[in-house]
């Protein structure tokens, strides 16, 4: 027992175990460390994968629901998720909606109790119900987070604090990843992924790569928005550009040539598409018409029912003498397909060329202007009449009336729509009619055509060429 030599062997004995055990604790570590050097690079290559696929997925343009497929699938490869979710702000900025949600991934919101029991009898009650319940942006788990700005791991989601007290509640053992997607100062949504607890939790690892898949995922998201909105809007441009080539077509090429008088018009758009209208037609062999019409309101609509009231008016006006009875017939064709909220107010005047007469009606448009060569002043047409669409039919006939004008050589008459009077300057003044009533006092002595361009010129002076607000028409008939 106190042999030196068994103690000495003993001692080499403990020694040699101690290092054999130590060289298995090394290898042992060294297995751990390569597999997660391979963990790490198997990663990191789904990482790379999932970020080549979302690149190429931005160059083709896809629709938001498969970029939103293309982003959960890859995810949940990356940080090996059960199932993950998008759910995106829609056109009501106040919730919610589920863009994509994968086959497998567990419940992110309370399930409602009534959708529990169904579910028991219908295991596609549940999955119904994910798909088709938008999420109010003040409430539930992605709810906060989307408040919060910041992405969370949720070890346990039933203990999340929305959970506590609810009537909806959650009963699953499920982790998740949530992140907020965010591009140029805009909540886009949320983005989120996960796994049962018998899955394994996720790391820290998990996360950090997460909220950097997320951050390039919310890029890919805006991005996508943005091309996909200019394309709509270069689209709707093309269209609306296609929708004034054909009003232009429908608006006077030149003026017209008429013996004793000389006639001109212009139009200005305020928007690619007017509402304002001008036409020059023959009614009968020694007849010639005038129309000049306000649609309310601007943009597409208004030009429909311009060019509505232009197809009807001439249709009517052949070798109708009275301008009354002419835009009578025109509103009891129009009034059933006028919506409440818009009306036409009408200018409507038939020149005589044997006697030198004009004779017109309006129809709740703005008075004309006529100039006196003989003594210089300018007066209003200020004929009764009430504006196409506000009526049927028979208060319409009852209060409109023609007047018709004897006009002598030198003579002036000026049609505008309220564009005109209405035009605003810098400091928010209307031009307003006594301003228009001299700049035609004064253009009008020298023709048509002056008093077309002159008005042009003074409007533009005033406005200082700003913003113009409404539709602008003009039309000047000369006497000779």
């Amino acid at each position: 027992m106190n042999d030196p030599a068994a103690i000495l062997l003993a001692g080499a004995f403990i020694v040699i175990i101690g290092l054999v055990a130590a060289l298995q604790n090394h290898r042992r570590r060294n297995r751990r460390i390569r597999q997660r050097l391979i963990d790490f690079e198997g990663e990191e290559h789904r990482m790379f994968q999932f970020l080549h696929v979302l690149g190429h997925a931005i160059e083709t343009e896809p629709s938001p629901a498969a970029l939103a497929r293309i982003i959960v699938d890859g995810i949940d490869k990356v940080v090996t998720a059960r199932g993950g979710a998008i759910y995106l702000v829609g056109a009501d900025p106040g919730f919610l909606h589920p863009e994509y949600i994968s086959d497998d991934c567990p419940p992110l919101a309370g399930i409602p109790h009534e959708i529990r029991k169904r579910a028991e009898r219908d295991p596609k009650a549940l999955e119904s119900h994910l798909r088709l319940s938008r999420i109010s942006v003040d409430e539930g788990m992605l709810g906060h987070c989307l408040g919060t700005g910041e992405p969370e791991h949720v070890a346990d989601v039933k203990y999340h604090p929305v959970f506590r007290d609810q009537l909806v509640r959650y009963d699953d053992n499920v982790s998740a990843l949530i992140a907020p997607l965010k591009h140029a100062g805009r909540d886009l949504g949320v983005l989120a992924v996960a796994s049962k607890h018998e899955d394994g939790a996720f790391t820290a690892n998990d996360f950090a790569v997460f909220r950097a898949v997320a951050e390039q995922s919310a890029f890919a998201i805006g991005n996508a928005r943005i091309h996909r909105e200019a394309s709509e809007k270069r689209v709707y441009e093309r269209e609306l550009n296609n929708a004034r080539e054909v009003q232009r077509v429908l608006l006077p090429e030149t003026d017209p040539r008429v013996p004793g008088f000389r006639i001109s018009g212009v139009n200005l758009s305020a928007r690619i598409i007017s509402g304002d209208y001008y036409d020059f037609f023959r009614i009968s062999d020694r007849r010639f018409g005038i129309a000049i019409a306000d649609v309310s309101g601007k943009g597409v609509p208004a030009g429909l029912l311009m060019a509505m009231c232009r197809s009807t008016l001439r249709a009517v006006a052949a070798g109708e003498t009275s301008p009354t009875r002419a835009l009578a017939a025109v509103n009891r064709l129009l009034y059933p397909d006028i919506r409440e909220d818009m009306f036409v107010s009408f200018s409507y005047a038939v020149v005589d060329e044997a006697s030198g007469t004009i004779t017109h009606a309006r129809a709740g448009h703005d008075p004309a202007l006529i100039y006196r060569r003989a003594t210089g002043s300018v007066e209003r047409l200020r004929p009764p009449g009430l504006a196409l669409g506000i009526d049927a039919g028979p208060v319409f006939e009852r209060v409109t009336r023609d007047e018709t004008v004897d006009l002598s050589t030198g003579d002036c008459i000026l049609f505008y729509t309220d564009g005109v009077r209405e035009a605003l300057n810098d400091r928010e003044e209307e031009f307003g009619l006594a301003r228009m009533s001299e700049a035609f006092r004064e253009a009008a002595p020298l023709g048509a055509d002056t008093v077309i361009s002159r008005m042009r010129d003074t409007l533009a002076q005033f406005t200082d060429d700003g913003p113009q607000m409404d539709d602008i028409t003009l039309v000047a008939i000369e006497k000779r």
